[in-house]
């Protein structure tokens, strides 16, 4: 029987608590290219908003551009979404993007809505641990950033990321191919800003201006678009 999209939602947060309970692995990026102007990517938009609500994932909604010319310009779009999906591309030797693309660890691509292949991804990333730790808290208006890499040299080139989004938002689609629908969207990416390069040497630290009260994950990665390496998030 084919599994229906709540009993693979399930399937999710019983893999997110067995992986919490092991305590090895922070929490695994997931990231969302997805459009307002998307026929197809609802159900994404969904999944995304399940995997918002573990503490084990930070899930990311990536709003892409290049759907805007169909008759709706999606609200929350940005060009360097879209760039980053073309990075993803090009690190994998391609060209070709589209919408709905869900990236697991900054790795591993699923093409459509495939919540088991998405809790498949998921726990293979639990397999092993972080190759970094990075922790984050509030120190008034600032942001404290620390990570160590757990790497032998030569360690790969790294960049620190800080993401910030918005929880929850909802829209009224006017104009094109869902005209007239509410569409719903979770963790709305609302800037992404590379904040240092670190080659994990010694360990980093950082202190970031905190300039709203959105929520922020610090995401470091193998620079030139590869794997994650480790992750945390604050509200």
């Amino acid at each position: 029987m084919k599994p229906t999209l709540a009993g693979a939602l399930l399937a999710l947060v019983m893999i997110g608590q067995g992986a919490m309970a092991e305590e090895r692995h922070g929490p695994v990026v997931v990231e969302l290219f997805t459009s307002q102007g998307c026929s197809s990517c609802p159900p994404a938009d969904a999944l995304l908003g399940e995997l918002a609500m573990r503490e084990d994932v930070i899930a990311l909604a990536l709003h892409v551009d290049y759907w805007d010319y169909i008759g709706w310009e999606d609200t929350f779009a940005m060009p360097e979404m879209t760039a980053r999906q073309h990075g993803y591309a090009h690190a994998q030797g391609s060209t070709v993007v589209y919408t709905p693309q869900i990236v697991v660890g900054g790795r591993d691509h699923v093409v459509g809505v495939r919540p088991m292949a998405v809790a498949d991804l998921i726990q293979a990333e639990y397999a092993a641990s972080d190759p970094v730790t990075v922790d984050v808290a509030r120190d008034g208006a600032e942001i404290r950033v620390s990570a160590e890499a757990h790497m032998d040299p030569p360690r790969p080139a790294m960049v620190v990321q800080v993401v910030t989004f918005s929880p929850h938002e909802e829209v009224r689609i006017e104009r094109g191919e869902r005209a007239g629908t509410v569409s719903s969207h979770y963790n709305v990416v609302t800037s992404w800003q590379v904040v240092a390069d670190w080659d994990g040497s010694l360990p980093f630290t950082a202190r970031i201006a905190s300039q709203d009260a959105q929520p922020m994950a610090i995401i470091v990665q193998v620079a030139g678009q590869g794997p994650i390496l480790g992750a945390a998030r604050i509200d």
